[in-house]
Formats: C-alpha cells, sequence, structure tokens
C-alpha cells in the first residue's frame, strides 16, 4: 500500500508531535480509516517532506509524530506560469489538476472577452480557494512538496500587461512557429491559454503588442483543456524535466 501524503502547513521537524488540520485529520480518520502506529508523509509546501507516525486516530482528530526530514525536491527546472482563461463546468478543475502534476509553478485564472463563466463575490471567492485545494491536493498525489499559488482571478489585458522577464506565449492555430522551434535555453515562461471559443483578435494583437510570441501546437485546433496540458508537457519535453 502506498504511503498517504498529507498537506499540512505551518512549521514541521523531526521529533515534533501534532495535532492534522481538520480537512487531512477528516482524509485520514475518516476516508482511509487509518490507525495508530501506520505511517504518513507530511509536508508544508517549502520542499521537504517528513514521514510521520499516527499516535492516535479517529473521526476528529488525528495525532502524529514526526520521525525524520527528508530533502527531496522535484520541481522542474521551468519556472512556467499558466494564464488560463475560466472554462466551463469541471474542466478548469481538470486543467488545474493536471497542469499541477506536470509541474507549472503557478496559475493565473483570467477573465476574457469570450469568457463563458459568470462568477462574483462569494461564489468567486469559494471558487479560489477550491482551486487552491485542488492543486494542493494535486502535490499530494503527485510526490510535489512545494505547491503551486493559484493566485486570484485577473482581467486578461492586467495579467499580459504585468512585468514578466521570461519568455511569453499565446497559443495561436494560424501562428508560424512551433514549440520545437524555440530557442534555448528557456527558464520562465508565461504561457497564455485562451477560452473555448478564443482569444478575440483584439486579444490577440493585445498579446502581441504585450510581448508575446504566438505558437501553434499542429494541424488540429483543440479544446482549452486540451491544449493548455499538450502545451505544458510539450514545454515540459524541450525546457523541464520530462524525458
Amino acid at each position: 500500500m502506498r504511503v498517504p501524503r498529507i498537506y499540512q502547513p505551518g512549521p514541521l521537524a523531526a521529533g515534533q508531535t501534532l495535532s492534522l488540520e481538520d480537512d487531512a485529520a477528516n482524509h485520514v480518520g475518516r476516508v482511509l480509516r487509518m490507525q495508530p502506529d501506520q505511517t504518513l508523509i507530511l509536508f508544508n509546501g517549502e520542499g521537504s517532506q517528513y514521514p510521520a507516525t499516527i499516535l492516535s486516530a479517529d473521526k476528529r482528530q488525528v495525532q502524529v509524530r514526526i520521525d525524520q526530514q527528508q530533502q527531496q525536491d522535484i520541481e522542474s527546472p521551468l519556472d512556467l506560469h499558466l494564464g488560463q482563461v475560466i472554462s466551463r463546468g469541471d474542466k478548469m478543475e481538470f486543467t488545474i489538476q493536471k497542469a499541477v502534476e506536470l509541474g507549472v509553478a503557478s496559475i493565473t485564472p483570467l477573465w476574457s472577452e469570450r469568457c463563458g463563466v459568470k462568477l462574483s463575490g462569494d461564489r468567486l471567492d469559494k471558487k479560489i480557494r477550491q482551486w487552491q485545494k485542488i492543486a494542493t491536493a494535486a502535490c499530494e498525489q503527485c510526490g510535489r512538496n512545494r505547491v503551486p499559488t493559484v493566485y486570484p482571478v485577473t482581467k486578461l489585458n492586467d495579467w499580459m500587461a504585468q512585468p514578466f522577464d521570461g519568455l511569453k506565449l499565446n497559443l495561436h492555430p494560424r501562428a508560424q512557429y512551433s514549440i520545437n522551434t524555440l530557442p534555448q535555453p528557456v527558464t520562465a515562461l508565461r504561457l497564455l491559454i485562451g477560452p473555448e471559443g478564443g482569444l478575440s483578435p483584439e486579444e490577440i494583437d493585445g498579446a502581441a503588442e504585450q510581448g508575446f510570441t504566438d505558437i501553434l501546437l499542429g494541424p488540429r485546433v483543440l479544446r482549452t483543456e486540451t491544449a493548455a496540458l499538450t502545451a505544458i508537457t510539450a514545454l515540459q519535453v524541450r525546457f523541464g524535466d520530462l524525458g
């Protein structure tokens, strides 16, 4: 059986005894039904992981003792920031989950002219918290010890205008360049993915004005979630740590 990995924010150290946060305790005690003397791995997002032993467990509280600290940083050498226009239904959640598994460093959900999602106020705040939890859970699953930040939703034009010292890419089906023709080396990159209906002509022009390079993935038009994950994979193969 695979040893469960649990995100536990705050300082962690070998020999420390602590109670897991409510969500983690519920998962360990109620969902996994783990018992005293079983082991799990904690991480707090700072790069290390901490094998720990359960001292007590019930459906409300789980107490553990940290046995040791292990230095294990499997982050990609490519600092990839995904700017993803919000997609409908569970597509956005799927994109965030898989993007984290593929090694993105950060994600900004975006509003654009053709974005078909309407969120505001408390509903929007709740959604952002949910997206961050999805990113954290993806790290638990894939072994990452650093949790990518899901930033607050930003207007596309504002995000494109943010200062950035690196390569900026925009997927465009009529672009002249592919990922394989991009120059090397690239260590920091921003990737813009539009909505289901694509970016408007004005937004495409705006991206070019802000220094984004148009690239294409191939002859077929991909759905927004397929385009994001395909592009991330190709970029990690060329500039990151996917073989």
